[in-house]
Parts: C-alpha cells; structure tokens; sequence
C-alpha cells in the first residue's frame, strides 16, 4: 500500500476480519484451521452480492494470501 498509515489500518483490517471468521466457526463448532479460514474468505470474497469496502476486499486477499501459503 505504501505509507505506513494504510498499512496499518490494512493490517486492523486483517486483524477485524480473521476475528469475524474465527468467532463465527467456533460458534457453529468448527475448529478454526488457517486453511479454513482461507477457504470461508474465498467463498465470501466470491460472493458479489455483498459489498464491502475496499479495504475490506484488501485485506481479505492478503488474509487468504497469508493463510493458503502456510504449510
């Protein structure tokens, strides 16, 4: 992104967003494995119907980015 400011709040983003999906899995019982997190923010990130702010879309891509290339 560039300046500091912006990645910061990217990374606030990040933070914000794998929280939501980590809350939401264990609330329905699923253990919350990087690999799964990353397949819930593709499926939701592939759904167009909802829309979300461009940071929100950023740092979905780099949550699944950061999570799929972990082994």
């Amino acid at each position: 992104m560039g300046s500091k400011a912006k990645d910061e709040e990217l990374y606030q983003e990040m933070c914000r967003v794998v929280g939501k999906v980590v809350l939401e899995m264990r609330d329905l019982g699923q253990e919350p494995k990087h690999i799964v997190i990353a397949g819930v923010l593709r499926t939701s990130l592939a759904n167009k119907k909802i829309k979300r702010t461009e940071i929100t879309e950023d740092a979905m891509r780099a949550v699944i980015d950061a999570l799929a290339f972990q082994h």
